[in-house]
């Protein structure tokens, strides 16, 4: 079974109100996104390391974090093997996507602290939108 993460104790349902999962999603989502990006600054910037390379390895980190906190509070569902499975296919999607978008950005603009952080944020935001709409509509339906 995939972790689990007791934020509350109340039982999980996926009867929230949208607006209820908008808002916990991008409250989710800016706290996973300021690890990613710390993470990504800090390999790229303070270790050398190239920017694909550094913006992977925030993402594992950022993505893990979103989704073990999203599934429990935002989308309130139960662990389930399926959704676990489908959120894997989902996320590597989005890797593909956030990696390509911020390494071609990071080739076409100077390398420094207000271009990367600019081509993270153009990166993360088309991610977000991929990934809200498809837990929302598709991810949190399955059992």
């Amino acid at each position: 079974m995939p972790i689990e993460l007791p934020l509350d104790d109340q039982e999980a349902s996926t009867d929230v109100p949208l607006t209820t999962q908008l808002v916990r999603f991008v409250v989710t989502g800016a706290g996973s996104g300021v690890l990613d990006y710390g993470i990504t600054y800090l390999l790229q910037f303070v270790f050398g390391l190239p920017p694909w390379l550094s913006k992977a390895f925030g993402f594992l980190c950022g993505t893990t974090t979103a989704y073990l906190i999203n599934r429990r509070w935002t989308f309130r569902a139960e662990p389930s093997r399926a959704r676990f499975v489908a959120v894997a296919l989902l996320y590597l999607v989005t890797f593909g996507v956030q990696v390509g978008i911020y390494t071609a950005l990071s080739h076409a603009w100077e390398d420094t602290f207000i271009y990367s952080l600019m081509a993270y944020v153009v990166a993360q935001g088309t991610a977000t939108v991929i990934n809200f709409a498809v837990q929302r509509a598709v991810i949190f339906k399955i059992r």
